[in-house]
């Protein structure tokens, strides 16, 4: 039986937006390095794939009494030199990070996740995105976000130009020769020379080629222009349905689009964000659920509401249907969310009620071990997901009870590995480590000159 994928969200006390409440939870946890490092150990005990960070490069500046109630990357690290410091104490699990396509420059990002994949001797992951929200763009001389799909032809040129210079140097091109008195082979070092809409660069890798080949490439975006860019480039993707039916239509359009890109299937997972509450019945889960749900202060349901909607809502009644015409024509943000909150809107559900229930696309399973158990071999044998991306509304709790009470039942099906069979990420997920691309075009010329 095929063995699923498993990752893990931190995101310092947990997903839930009142997590830094809860007693249980440490409040300084997300600057806490000691934190991260035992979460990671932890997730690494229960034989998870993947330990993934966030991020945003920016504070919110606005709001700042509904912020002050949901602290979310208000003070956070900076997820790569974050994830450095977690491979020193841990040996299999992947390391994965987002950087935006939308303020960092090509080869800042090949050089940062290059060196993570060396200093984790082949565990890191690249979480691509374009950014969404226009806090991070004031950081950057902008206004605004430029528009979605300008943003997405970014990416695609900004993705290539990072997967070449990932390529700069052959496997072999370090010889470190001392009798010759040579280091590396000249010979196989590839100058890059780009010219694009959006970059220019000369210039080559000033490390050598990583364990992994290159680091795996995650994306999650979910509009018709996000899931082409995944099918091209992306080798993990992070989706957003709640439903089996729904989840099983966004795996099979989105990989039935990777032959066009000469890409097969296996060439990339789909993990389903799975957030879960656990109990030791159903009811004691669905109760820590409704504990934290309370928490919720109305500036927090109002706020994340009018971001996702991108329009404010601060001014409408709690308990009164949300007016049809709030609802704008388009969104440029996250469009799957943006969907999520009109269709309850459509539905004449009180802002009350949609900030209660709104979880970006996700529903939090609440349950016992064998019940959550239940839920993910659905989706897998469903053919929904390859695995999961599981998020934990507390933590380190929430880990800690899927770890010592789920992964063992999770095990017992034969759905999870029993220990790691590989060191690296791509090893772990079943994924090909990609041939240097002037090395095999060196290969292949001689083939095709023989044949002429």
């Amino acid at each position: 039986m095929t063995k699923m994928a498993l990752a893990v969200l931190i995101q310092g006390t947990g997903a839930h937006p009142a997590s830094w409440l809860q007693t249980e939870t440490a409040a300084d946890a997300s600057t806490d390095i000691d934190y991260y490092k035992a979460a990671a150990q932890l997730a690494e005990r229960g034989r998870f794939d993947l330990f993934f960070i966030a991020d945003t490069p920016a504070a919110r500046t606005d709001n700042l009494h509904a912020w002050s109630r949901f602290p979310m990357f208000m003070n956070v690290f900076e997820p790569v030199t974050l994830l450095s410091a977690v491979a020193s104490v841990t040996s299999h699990i992947g390391l994965g990070a987002t950087a935006s396509t939308s303020f960092y420059e090509p080869y800042n990002v090949a050089r940062l996740f290059a060196s993570l994949d060396h200093l984790s001797h082949g565990r890191a992951a690249w979480n691509v995105v374009t950014s969404a929200n226009d806090y991070a763009a004031r950081n950057f001389g902008l206004d605004r976000l430029p528009p979605h799909g300008e943003r997405y032809e970014r990416a695609r040129e900004f993705v290539s130009v990072v997967q070449a210079l990932w390529d700069s140097w052959e496997d072999d091109a370090f010889i470190q020769d001392r009798e010759s008195g040579r280091n590396f082979d000249p010979a196989k070092l590839h100058v890059l020379d780009h010219h694009g809409r959006y970059f220019k660069v000369h210039g080559a890798l000033n490390i050598a080629r990583t364990p992994q080949g290159q680091p795996v490439i995650i994306q999650a975006g979910a509009s018709n222009t996000g899931k082409d860019f995944a099918a091209a480039t992306a080798e993990v993707v992070f989706a957003s349905d709640s439903g089996v039916a729904e989840g099983r239509a966004f795996y099979q359009d989105l990989k039935g689009r990777m032959a066009k890109f000469g890409r097969e299937p296996d060439d990339l997972k789909v993990l389903a964000g799975l957030p879960v509450v656990i109990g030791t019945s159903a009811q004691e889960a669905e109760d820590k659920y409704q504990a934290l749900q309370s928490l919720i202060h109305p500036d927090v349901g109002r706020m994340r509401l009018s971001n996702d909607l991108e329009v404010d809502l601060s001014d409408l009644p709690l308990d009164e249907p949300v007016p049809l015409d709030r609802i704008p024509a388009t969104s440029n943000f996250h469009q799957t969310y943006f969907a999520n909150i009109a269709g309850m809107i459509r539905r004449g559900m009180t802002l009350r009620q949609i900030y209660m229930s709104y979880e970006r696309g996700l529903e939090t399973v609440r349950g016992t071990p064998i019940q959550i158990a239940d839920r993910m071999e659905e989706w897998v044998a469903g053919g929904a997901a390859d695995g999961f991306m599981m998020l934990f509304h507390t933590m380190p709790g929430g880990l800690r009870d899927f770890v010592e009470l789920v992964v063992p039942e999770l095990q017992r099906r034969g759905l999870m590995r029993a220990d790691y069979e590989a060191r690296t990420l791509r090893g772990h997920l079943g994924l090909k480590r990609p041939p240097n691309r002037y090395a095999q075009a060196a290969e292949v010329a001689p083939i095709a000159a023989a044949a002429e």
